[in-house]
């Protein structure tokens, strides 16, 4: 059975949404992507209450089994910071409703594991949110291909633990993830 995967990249003016079914092998296919838009001129309780009403119909339509948000991490526009830590307190109290089991994984997570490399730049990881689900172009806007990613990093790295090590059904962009959980966890350990 595949798991089905809401992924949300969080933001006020444009809050990125996408639903992936992800099988055991790791297969990944998309079931819908969207971004919810509000206008800046919008009151802030405006805002939240339509990001509040995308994802919400997005959950109800598509009954994900888990939800990915992007962890909200330090940035020099104060103001910024904190409209995407509003919009993703929306999202995790939508998902903290029903019941759904969230993953927070920052930026670098899901670069390293989408393309292998946790530095990769926004086009390298919407080429290969394309190349993973099979599209002709990858999504746009960016918050778009940013949500898919979200969703395969959650769907893959909650299953990475089980493989053997020398399991070929991995990627190279999960075998790399993989190592690379491995070598942090020795590194915790010594």
């Amino acid at each position: 059975m595949a798991l089905r995967v809401l992924g949300i990249d969080p933001g006020l003016t444009r809050c990125g949404v996408g639903v992936v079914d992800v099988a055991p092998d790791r297969t990944a296919s998309l079931v819908f992507v969207g971004v919810v838009r509000t206008p800046p001129e919008l009151a802030l309780e405006r805002r939240l209450l339509a990001i509040s009403e995308g994802i919400s119909e997005v959950l109800e339509e598509f009954a994900p089994h888990a939800v990915a948000v992007e962890r909200v991490f330090a940035q020099h526009n104060l103001r910024t910071v904190m409209g995407t830590a509003q919009a993703s307190g929306v999202a995790l109290q939508l998902a903290a409703s029903r019941g759904l089991t969230v993953g927070l994984h920052t930026p670098s997570e899901v670069k390293a594991a989408i393309t292998g490399y946790g530095s990769a730049d926004k086009r390298q990881v919407a080429s290969m949110v394309a190349r993973v689900l099979h599209l002709d172009s990858p999504p746009k806007p960016a918050d778009a291909a940013d949500a898919l990613a979200l969703a395969l990093c959650h769907a893959w790295r909650g299953s990475l633990a089980a493989p053997a090590m020398g399991d070929t059904t991995l990627t190279p962009a999960q075998r790399l993830w993989r190592d690379a959980e491995v070598a942090s966890r020795r590194a915790v350990r010594s």
